[in-house]
């Protein structure tokens, strides 16, 4: 059996569990407290982040995977039924790459910053806030055009990144509200609604 060493309000568990149940691949869940880390999770993978993932041995020969995106592409390779990965599309594709990079590289450190902003004095939440509003209108401008942010369906990039804009979302959720993103609030809440959201958030 695959094995998932998993915090469940982690936005980087979160994606990987979306991806594993939504390509059917047969998974144990393992909740972590991050207080008292599993010995068995810190021998696959010392650097003690979750997720980690331990595939089992048939053919793959025990492998552990411990990046959330690259456990995302692991489960798409084993299924991908309604084409998360838009593999026609190169065009696409290489947007797949680009908003992924921008959310794990420049709005996750906004987002850190704005949600725990007591311990950044250097400027204030509202200030960490806008700069994560960057973000967010380029979201907005990509969701004119579509319910989802590079076609009629969910792909990776949308839920690479829907744990974080949840996250950065739930902060200051009067706030949000009010905002004028509209497009991106739709977004979020028929994910928020999803099935598969409401399947891989259930309490272990």
């Amino acid at each position: 059996m695959n094995t998932l060493y998993s915090f469940r309000r982690c936005p980087y568990a979160m994606r990987a569990r979306l991806a594993l149940r939504y390509s059917g691949v047969p998974l144990r869940i393992v909740e972590v407290s991050l207080k008292a880390k599993p010995a068995e999770m810190l021998a696959l993978s010392p650097k003690g982040t979750v997720p980690v993932l331990s595939i089992d041995g048939r053919g793959v020969d025990g492998r552990v995977i411990d990046e959330s995106l690259d456990i995302m592409r692991w489960a798409l390779a084993q299924h991908d039924p309604q084409d998360w990965l838009l593999q026609d599309d190169e065009p696409a594709r290489q947007q797949i790459e680009a908003l992924i990079a921008e959310n794990d590289q420049v709005f996750k450190l906004h987002l850190n910053r704005y949600k725990y902003a007591e311990r950044y004095p250097e400027h204030s939440m509202e200030h960490y806030r806008a700069q994560g509003e960057v973000f967010l209108r380029r979201l907005e401008a990509l969701l004119n055009e579509r319910p989802y942010l590079l076609a009629d369906h969910p792909s990776l990039a949308d839920m690479a990144l829907a744990p974080f804009v949840r996250q950065f979302a739930h902060v200051d959720r009067e706030w949000f509200a009010q905002t004028p993103y509209r497009n991106l609030q739709r977004w979020l809440q028929r994910f928020l609604d999803s099935e598969l959201f409401i399947q891989v958030m259930a309490k272990p």
